[in-house]
């Protein structure tokens, strides 16, 4: 690839244009709000209020009906309905787990699909969301990887999903009753479909109006975006987002991890953790989280933990010891539940968190590593057949 080329992909995004039709609310700024109402009719002077007051109706009350802003004039209503919409993603399939956990098939523009996942916890409640629709990375032992690229979500697909999984949840506040600070989606994790840093920009508008104090709220301390390592893409994430970074790790040589995450052929493990270093200190974060999946015989030693605790020396850091959710054709192994918790005892004697990740929502196929949309499941499995049949 050119050193000069773009890293991120927009090119792969539905092409930023007014559509021919009522133009979607979900997903734009306040700024490019402002612009629209104002292209629509809406005097510059009232703009700015406009804009406030349907940004509370759409992200702090999740109404979609223009008609129930009723602090907006009829008339005013009216236009908003014949200039506007405010659209989400469908729900194609809703599964739930035996423990709680919960997975949507959600289709976009274009007919096609991502996958979403909500954990609940008992100190919080996680929504796991995509960015793309498939993958370019082919991390081996992931199965979203196993499905080409589509293309980059926009911001409205993005925070959609956010919206989509509130909906399910009834979360969103009943206007005049008691206020509710209980959140049962409390923390957003950008770790499902897709590489987030190769869509920066739709992902950085996305996780701001998420981040918004006067609509969804949620603070950066509780947005977590997991990278493979797109290393020159990590200082604007904390220059642009803010929030906490969690790196896709699995491997403490070189010749491992260009098996396990090819990306690090192009930015190795030194200068990944080069990029590292400031990342806390300019975007305030607490640590950076160091994904590492288990994968039996292949990254589990003694050894491979004590390279890990001289890789990330100087680093505030924790790392979570993914057990691997196997899925159907995978070459790999999980490791033994003994050979888990001495890696994890090695990594907390030299002084860092190393939590075990329960595997959640396995029999949904809804655990890390395990998403697919299930129409690529199923063009595949044909694509398959008619080969094997010579047609």
């Amino acid at each position: 690839m050119d050193a000069k080329a773009p890293i991120t992909q927009d090119v792969l995004t539905i092409p930023r244009k007014l559509p021919e039709g009522p133009q979607n609310l979900i997903g734009l700024s306040r700024d490019q709000m402002r612009d629209a109402l104002i292209a629509a009719g809406t005097p510059e002077k009232q703009a700015k209020m406009r804009v406030g007051q349907i940004w509370q109706w759409i992200y702090h009350w999740g109404v979609r009906d223009f008609a129930q802003m009723t602090n907006l004039a009829k008339d005013y209503r009216a236009m908003l309905a014949d200039r506007f919409v405010i659209e989400l993603p469908e729900v194609v399939t809703r599964q739930v787990s035996d423990d709680g956990t919960r997975k949507y098939l959600v289709r976009i523009a274009g007919g096609h699909e991502v996958e979403v996942v909500y954990i609940p916890e008992t100190d919080r409640g996680t929504l796991c969301i995509s960015s793309q629709v498939g993958c370019t990375l082919t991390c081996s032992f992931c199965h979203t990887g196993t499905q080409k690229l589509v293309r980059n979500l926009t911001a409205a697909e993005i925070v959609g999903q956010v919206m989509v999984a509130r909906d399910d949840l009834g979360e969103w506040p009943v206007p005049g009753a008691p206020k509710d600070e209980t959140r049962l989606l409390s923390n957003i994790v950008l770790m499902g479909m897709g590489e987030p840093l190769y869509n920066f920009e739709n992902v950085r508008d996305a996780m701001k109006i998420a981040m918004d104090p006067e609509g969804l709220s949620l603070s950066r301390r509780r947005i977590t975006l997991s990278t493979s390592g797109v290393v020159p893409e990590i200082a604007r994430t904390a220059q642009e987002i803010g929030c906490q970074l969690a790196i896709s790790f699995h491997a403490t040589t070189d010749d491992v991890r260009d098996k396990l995450v090819p990306i690090n052929k192009r930015w190795p493990i030194a200068d990944l953790l080069d990029a590292l270093r400031d990342y806390p200190k300019v975007s305030n974060s607490e640590r950076i989280t160091f994904e590492y999946v288990m994968l039996d015989g292949v990254n589990d030693s003694d050894a491979d933990a004590h390279r890990l605790i001289k890789l990330i020396d100087g680093i505030p850091a924790k790392i979570n010891l993914i057990p691997f959710n196997e899925w159907p054709g995978a070459p790999y192994k999980r490791s033994s539940n003994n050979r888990i918790r001495k890696f994890a005892d090695i990594i907390y004697k030299a002084g860092y968190a190393s939590p075990i990740r329960t595997p959640r929502g396995e029999d949904i196929m809804a655990a890390c590593g395990q998403l697919k949309s299930a129409t690529e499941r199923a063009r595949k499995s044909k694509a398959q057949i008619a080969q094997e049949a010579g047609l």
